[in-house]
Protein backbone atom coordinates (compact mmCIF):
# COMPACT_ATOMS: atom_id res chain seq x y z
CA UNK A 1 0.00 0.00 0.00
CA UNK A 2 1.45 3.08 -0.99
CA UNK A 3 2.05 5.86 1.84
CA UNK A 4 -0.59 8.31 0.90
CA UNK A 5 -3.41 5.22 1.23
CA UNK A 6 -2.20 4.37 4.68
CA UNK A 7 -2.53 7.89 6.26
CA UNK A 8 -6.20 6.55 6.65
CA UNK A 9 -5.01 4.39 9.35
CA UNK A 10 -4.30 8.05 11.40
CA UNK A 11 -7.17 9.56 10.44
CA UNK A 12 -6.19 11.58 7.84
CA UNK A 13 -7.31 12.14 4.28
CA UNK A 14 -4.95 12.95 1.34
CA UNK A 15 -6.06 15.32 -1.02
CA UNK A 16 -4.81 16.64 -4.44
CA UNK A 17 -4.17 19.70 -5.30
CA UNK A 18 -4.58 19.34 -8.63
CA UNK A 19 -7.54 19.64 -11.43
CA UNK A 20 -7.65 19.40 -15.10
CA UNK A 21 -9.52 18.03 -18.18
CA UNK A 22 -6.92 15.30 -18.93
CA UNK A 23 -6.56 14.23 -15.37
CA UNK A 24 -10.60 13.19 -14.94
CA UNK A 25 -10.91 11.82 -18.20
CA UNK A 26 -7.70 10.14 -18.91
CA UNK A 27 -9.08 7.76 -15.75
CA UNK A 28 -6.03 9.19 -13.50
CA UNK A 29 -7.61 10.42 -11.19
CA UNK A 30 -9.88 7.69 -10.86
CA UNK A 31 -6.35 5.51 -10.18
CA UNK A 32 -5.00 7.62 -7.68
CA UNK A 33 -8.17 7.90 -6.22
CA UNK A 34 -7.80 3.52 -5.93
CA UNK A 35 -4.57 3.20 -5.60
CA UNK A 36 -2.95 6.27 -3.54
CA UNK A 37 -5.73 6.79 -1.06
CA UNK A 38 -6.72 10.06 -2.70
CA UNK A 39 -9.69 10.85 -1.19
CA UNK A 40 -10.61 14.05 -3.07
CA UNK A 41 -9.63 17.72 -4.82
CA UNK A 42 -9.32 21.01 -4.35
CA UNK A 43 -8.83 24.09 -7.01
CA UNK A 44 -8.68 27.65 -7.07
CA UNK A 45 -8.22 30.09 -9.68
CA UNK A 46 -4.70 29.80 -10.00
CA UNK A 47 -4.73 25.82 -10.78
CA UNK A 48 -7.62 26.63 -13.32
CA UNK A 49 -5.50 29.23 -15.06
CA UNK A 50 -2.29 26.71 -15.07
CA UNK A 51 -4.72 23.83 -16.65
CA UNK A 52 -6.55 25.90 -18.89
CA UNK A 53 -3.83 28.06 -20.34
CA UNK A 54 -1.02 25.69 -20.71
CA UNK A 55 -2.86 22.65 -22.19
CA UNK A 56 -5.19 22.35 -25.50
CA UNK A 57 -7.18 20.09 -23.77
CA UNK A 58 -10.10 22.61 -23.26
CA UNK A 59 -9.94 24.61 -26.99
CA UNK A 60 -12.69 22.90 -28.79
CA UNK A 61 -15.10 23.76 -25.69
CA UNK A 62 -13.55 27.07 -25.71
CA UNK A 63 -14.38 27.52 -29.23
CA UNK A 64 -17.97 26.57 -28.57
CA UNK A 65 -18.10 28.89 -25.75
CA UNK A 66 -16.57 31.69 -27.60
CA UNK A 67 -19.13 31.45 -31.03
CA UNK A 68 -22.18 31.69 -28.20
CA UNK A 69 -21.14 35.03 -27.66
CA UNK A 70 -20.55 33.92 -23.84
CA UNK A 71 -18.15 36.53 -21.56
CA UNK A 72 -14.48 35.52 -20.42
CA UNK A 73 -16.21 35.55 -16.78
CA UNK A 74 -18.95 32.76 -18.19
CA UNK A 75 -16.52 30.97 -20.47
CA UNK A 76 -14.25 30.17 -17.42
CA UNK A 77 -17.24 29.38 -15.30
CA UNK A 78 -18.27 27.09 -17.37
CA UNK A 79 -15.15 25.01 -17.77
CA UNK A 80 -14.60 24.92 -14.15
CA UNK A 81 -17.88 23.96 -13.54
CA UNK A 82 -17.88 21.40 -16.24
CA UNK A 83 -15.01 20.59 -14.36
CA UNK A 84 -15.48 20.47 -10.80
CA UNK A 85 -18.88 17.95 -11.54
CA UNK A 86 -16.73 15.72 -13.25
CA UNK A 87 -14.50 15.39 -10.67
CA UNK A 88 -17.35 15.21 -8.37
CA UNK A 89 -18.85 12.02 -10.35
CA UNK A 90 -15.28 10.50 -10.21
CA UNK A 91 -15.65 10.77 -6.58
CA UNK A 92 -18.72 10.27 -5.86
CA UNK A 93 -18.82 6.25 -5.16
CA UNK A 94 -16.01 7.06 -1.96
CA UNK A 95 -18.38 9.43 -0.94
CA UNK A 96 -21.59 7.22 -1.03
CA UNK A 97 -19.53 4.20 0.64
CA UNK A 98 -18.19 6.55 3.39
CA UNK A 99 -21.41 7.71 3.82
CA UNK A 100 -20.47 11.43 3.03
CA UNK A 101 -17.33 11.28 5.54
CA UNK A 102 -15.07 12.00 2.33
CA UNK A 103 -14.75 12.46 -1.51
CA UNK A 104 -14.74 15.96 -1.53
CA UNK A 105 -13.68 18.11 -4.82
CA UNK A 106 -14.14 21.96 -4.21
CA UNK A 107 -14.86 24.96 -5.90
CA UNK A 108 -13.77 28.48 -5.26
CA UNK A 109 -15.95 32.27 -5.55
CA UNK A 110 -14.40 34.50 -7.54
CA UNK A 111 -11.51 36.29 -5.30
CA UNK A 112 -12.98 39.39 -7.02
CA UNK A 113 -15.38 39.84 -4.46
CA UNK A 114 -13.79 38.32 -1.29
CA UNK A 115 -14.49 41.47 0.11
CA UNK A 116 -17.78 41.64 -0.38
CA UNK A 117 -19.60 39.40 2.33
CA UNK A 118 -23.36 39.74 -0.01
CA UNK A 119 -21.77 38.52 -2.94
CA UNK A 120 -19.62 36.37 -1.61
CA UNK A 121 -22.77 34.25 -0.25
CA UNK A 122 -24.72 34.81 -3.37
CA UNK A 123 -22.03 33.57 -5.52
CA UNK A 124 -21.89 30.28 -3.28
CA UNK A 125 -25.21 29.75 -3.30
CA UNK A 126 -24.96 29.72 -7.32
CA UNK A 127 -22.32 27.85 -7.46
CA UNK A 128 -24.27 25.25 -5.17
CA UNK A 129 -27.06 25.01 -7.12
CA UNK A 130 -25.33 24.64 -10.35
CA UNK A 131 -23.26 22.17 -10.08
CA UNK A 132 -25.84 20.34 -8.05
CA UNK A 133 -23.32 17.60 -6.42
CA UNK A 134 -23.68 16.67 -2.84
CA UNK A 135 -20.12 16.02 -2.42
CA UNK A 136 -18.86 19.85 -3.40
CA UNK A 137 -17.03 22.12 -0.93
CA UNK A 138 -17.68 25.83 -2.06
CA UNK A 139 -14.16 27.80 -1.03
CA UNK A 140 -14.77 31.13 0.82
CA UNK A 141 -11.67 33.01 2.09
CA UNK A 142 -11.09 33.41 6.28
CA UNK A 143 -10.73 37.20 5.20
CA UNK A 144 -12.72 39.50 7.64
CA UNK A 145 -15.47 39.98 4.83
CA UNK A 146 -15.11 36.22 4.71
CA UNK A 147 -16.26 35.13 7.94
CA UNK A 148 -19.98 36.09 8.36
CA UNK A 149 -20.20 34.54 4.29
CA UNK A 150 -19.01 31.14 5.87
CA UNK A 151 -21.73 31.28 8.84
CA UNK A 152 -24.43 32.19 6.32
CA UNK A 153 -23.17 30.06 3.60
CA UNK A 154 -23.47 27.17 6.21
CA UNK A 155 -27.04 28.15 7.50
CA UNK A 156 -27.77 28.21 3.70
CA UNK A 157 -26.99 24.41 3.77
CA UNK A 158 -24.35 24.98 1.91
CA UNK A 159 -20.92 22.71 2.67
CA UNK A 160 -17.80 24.76 2.86
CA UNK A 161 -14.32 24.30 2.22
CA UNK A 162 -13.04 27.80 4.22
CA UNK A 163 -9.72 28.74 2.45
CA UNK A 164 -6.67 31.00 3.14
CA UNK A 165 -6.47 30.44 7.08
CA UNK A 166 -3.39 31.49 8.14
CA UNK A 167 -3.57 32.56 11.92
CA UNK A 168 -4.70 30.41 14.65
CA UNK A 169 -7.02 33.59 16.23
CA UNK A 170 -8.62 33.52 12.54
CA UNK A 171 -9.50 29.66 13.03
CA UNK A 172 -10.88 30.55 16.09
CA UNK A 173 -13.23 32.65 14.17
CA UNK A 174 -13.93 30.38 11.03
CA UNK A 175 -14.58 27.57 13.89
CA UNK A 176 -16.84 29.92 15.50
CA UNK A 177 -18.53 30.85 12.07
CA UNK A 178 -19.40 26.87 11.25
CA UNK A 179 -21.04 26.39 14.48
CA UNK A 180 -23.20 29.60 14.35
CA UNK A 181 -24.61 28.61 11.08
CA UNK A 182 -25.48 24.87 11.73
CA UNK A 183 -27.03 26.77 15.22
CA UNK A 184 -28.74 29.01 12.81
CA UNK A 185 -30.11 25.76 11.32
CA UNK A 186 -31.05 24.20 14.46
CA UNK A 187 -32.82 26.90 15.62
CA UNK A 188 -34.63 26.54 12.34
CA UNK A 189 -35.37 23.20 12.52
CA UNK A 190 -33.74 22.41 9.48
CA UNK A 191 -31.09 19.18 9.57
CA UNK A 192 -27.25 20.04 9.67
CA UNK A 193 -26.24 16.01 9.22
CA UNK A 194 -25.88 16.78 5.51
CA UNK A 195 -23.38 19.78 5.84
CA UNK A 196 -19.68 19.20 5.66
CA UNK A 197 -16.81 21.56 6.29
CA UNK A 198 -12.76 21.73 5.99
CA UNK A 199 -11.18 24.60 7.41
CA UNK A 200 -8.01 25.20 5.16
CA UNK A 201 -5.08 26.24 6.95
CA UNK A 202 -2.04 27.47 4.53
CA UNK A 203 1.03 26.59 5.61
CA UNK A 204 4.63 26.61 3.79
CA UNK A 205 3.58 30.28 2.80
CA UNK A 206 4.12 30.74 6.49
CA UNK A 207 7.85 29.57 6.50
CA UNK A 208 8.30 31.84 3.28
CA UNK A 209 7.66 34.84 5.03
CA UNK A 210 9.14 34.44 8.58
CA UNK A 211 12.09 33.25 7.55
CA UNK A 212 12.86 36.18 5.75
CA UNK A 213 12.30 38.07 8.94
CA UNK A 214 14.10 35.79 10.97
CA UNK A 215 17.07 35.78 8.70
CA UNK A 216 16.59 39.71 8.81
CA UNK A 217 17.72 39.13 12.84
CA UNK A 218 20.26 36.98 12.26
CA UNK A 219 18.50 34.01 13.89
CA UNK A 220 18.97 30.57 12.38
CA UNK A 221 17.47 27.70 14.47
CA UNK A 222 13.91 28.87 14.14
CA UNK A 223 13.67 28.76 10.22
CA UNK A 224 11.67 26.64 8.47
CA UNK A 225 10.00 25.61 12.21
CA UNK A 226 7.04 28.14 12.13
CA UNK A 227 4.80 26.85 10.10
CA UNK A 228 4.47 23.40 11.41
CA UNK A 229 4.53 24.97 15.14
CA UNK A 230 1.39 27.19 13.84
CA UNK A 231 -0.43 24.07 12.50
CA UNK A 232 0.33 22.39 15.26
CA UNK A 233 -1.41 25.15 18.04
CA UNK A 234 -4.26 25.23 15.17
CA UNK A 235 -5.13 21.26 15.52
CA UNK A 236 -4.92 21.69 19.70
CA UNK A 237 -7.22 24.57 19.03
CA UNK A 238 -9.36 22.35 16.70
CA UNK A 239 -9.33 19.59 19.64
CA UNK A 240 -10.65 21.95 22.08
CA UNK A 241 -13.48 23.10 20.01
CA UNK A 242 -14.60 19.72 19.80
CA UNK A 243 -14.54 18.65 23.18
CA UNK A 244 -17.02 22.12 24.30
CA UNK A 245 -20.66 21.65 25.35
CA UNK A 246 -21.79 24.02 22.23
CA UNK A 247 -20.02 21.30 19.56
CA UNK A 248 -21.72 18.53 21.28
CA UNK A 249 -24.95 19.84 21.17
CA UNK A 250 -24.86 20.30 17.62
CA UNK A 251 -22.81 16.39 17.12
CA UNK A 252 -25.94 14.67 19.21
CA UNK A 253 -27.98 16.43 16.11
CA UNK A 254 -26.34 15.06 13.74
CA UNK A 255 -23.50 17.83 12.75
CA UNK A 256 -20.33 16.72 11.27
CA UNK A 257 -16.65 17.73 12.47
CA UNK A 258 -15.25 20.35 10.20
CA UNK A 259 -11.71 18.95 9.75
CA UNK A 260 -8.37 21.32 9.64
CA UNK A 261 -6.64 20.78 6.42
CA UNK A 262 -3.41 21.61 5.66
CA UNK A 263 -3.11 23.54 2.65
CA UNK A 264 0.15 24.86 1.05
CA UNK A 265 1.94 21.88 1.61
CA UNK A 266 4.40 21.74 -1.40
CA UNK A 267 7.92 22.97 0.17
CA UNK A 268 8.83 26.24 -1.60
CA UNK A 269 12.37 26.32 -0.10
CA UNK A 270 14.69 23.51 -1.87
CA UNK A 271 16.88 23.85 1.65
CA UNK A 272 14.29 21.81 3.03
CA UNK A 273 12.85 18.07 3.18
CA UNK A 274 10.34 17.92 -0.02
CA UNK A 275 7.96 16.55 2.51
CA UNK A 276 8.16 18.79 5.46
CA UNK A 277 4.43 19.52 5.37
CA UNK A 278 3.65 16.41 5.12
CA UNK A 279 5.26 14.13 8.20
CA UNK A 280 4.72 16.21 11.20
CA UNK A 281 1.13 16.99 10.57
CA UNK A 282 -0.54 13.55 10.60
CA UNK A 283 -3.34 12.98 12.57
CA UNK A 284 -6.68 12.46 13.22
CA UNK A 285 -10.04 14.21 11.19
CA UNK A 286 -7.23 15.93 9.17
CA UNK A 287 -7.09 16.70 5.47
CA UNK A 288 -3.68 17.06 3.51
CA UNK A 289 -4.21 18.46 -0.04
CA UNK A 290 -0.91 17.61 -1.54
CA UNK A 291 0.49 19.25 -4.87
CA UNK A 292 1.07 16.32 -7.53
CA UNK A 293 4.97 16.54 -6.91
CA UNK A 294 4.58 16.56 -2.67
CA UNK A 295 2.31 13.46 -3.06
CA UNK A 296 5.06 11.56 -5.30
CA UNK A 297 8.03 12.30 -2.68
CA UNK A 298 5.29 11.36 0.24
CA UNK A 299 4.74 8.00 -1.86
CA UNK A 300 8.70 7.47 -2.43
CA UNK A 301 10.01 8.42 0.86
CA UNK A 302 7.72 9.47 3.42
CA UNK A 303 7.48 8.44 6.73
CA UNK A 304 3.79 7.16 8.36
CA UNK A 305 2.64 7.80 12.00
CA UNK A 306 0.89 9.97 13.55
CA UNK A 307 2.33 13.18 15.01
CA UNK A 308 0.35 16.39 14.86
CA UNK A 309 -0.18 16.14 18.76
CA UNK A 310 2.96 15.04 19.20
CA UNK A 311 5.97 17.90 20.34
CA UNK A 312 3.25 20.46 21.11
CA UNK A 313 5.05 21.74 23.91
CA UNK A 314 7.95 22.60 21.88
CA UNK A 315 5.63 23.95 18.92
CA UNK A 316 5.00 26.60 21.78
CA UNK A 317 7.58 27.02 22.70
CA UNK A 318 9.11 28.20 18.95
CA UNK A 319 5.68 30.49 18.62
CA UNK A 320 6.33 32.41 21.89
CA UNK A 321 10.45 33.05 21.39
CA UNK A 322 9.00 34.20 17.58
CA UNK A 323 6.72 36.54 19.63
CA UNK A 324 10.20 37.75 22.09
CA UNK A 325 12.42 38.41 18.80
CA UNK A 326 9.64 40.94 17.75
CA UNK A 327 8.00 39.08 15.14
CA UNK A 328 4.46 39.40 15.06
CA UNK A 329 2.84 36.72 13.71
CA UNK A 330 -0.63 38.14 13.68
CA UNK A 331 0.40 40.35 11.24
CA UNK A 332 2.22 38.11 9.22
CA UNK A 333 -0.72 36.13 9.07
CA UNK A 334 -3.18 39.31 7.66
CA UNK A 335 -0.46 40.06 4.95
CA UNK A 336 -0.34 36.58 3.93
CA UNK A 337 -4.32 36.47 3.37
CA UNK A 338 -4.34 39.53 1.90
CA UNK A 339 -1.14 38.39 -0.90
CA UNK A 340 -3.12 34.96 -0.96
CA UNK A 341 -6.53 37.43 -2.37
CA UNK A 342 -3.90 39.28 -4.52
CA UNK A 343 -2.70 36.16 -6.14
CA UNK A 344 -5.81 34.36 -6.80
CA UNK A 345 -7.09 37.64 -8.57
CA UNK A 346 -3.84 37.76 -10.83
CA UNK A 347 -4.27 34.32 -11.90
CA UNK A 348 -8.18 35.00 -12.81
CA UNK A 349 -7.33 38.04 -14.53
CA UNK A 350 -4.72 36.58 -16.58
CA UNK A 351 -7.08 33.40 -17.41
CA UNK A 352 -9.52 35.96 -18.36
CA UNK A 353 -7.00 38.02 -20.78
CA UNK A 354 -6.09 34.88 -22.43
CA UNK A 355 -9.44 33.93 -23.11
CA UNK A 356 -10.18 37.58 -24.57
CA UNK A 357 -7.37 36.77 -26.65
CA UNK A 358 -8.42 34.07 -28.07
CA UNK A 359 -11.64 35.13 -28.85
Amino acid sequence: MKNAARLAEFGQSAWLDLIGRKLIKSGELKRMSDEDGICGVTANPAIFEKAILETNEYDDELHKLIDQGRSAMQIYEALAVADVRAACDVLRPLFDKLKGADGFVSLEVSPEIARDTRASVEEAKRFWQTVDRPNLFIKIPANPEGIPAIREAIAAGISINITLIFSVKVYGQVIDAYMAGLEERVAKGLPISQIHSVASFFVSRVDTAVDKLLEAKGVKDLQGKIAVANAKEAYQVYLKSIDTPRWKALAAKGATRQRPLWASTGTKNKAYSDVLYVEPLIGRDTVNTMPLATLQAFNDHGKVAETVTKNVDEASAQLKRLGELGIDLEDVCRKLTDEGLVLFSNALQKLLKAIEAKR
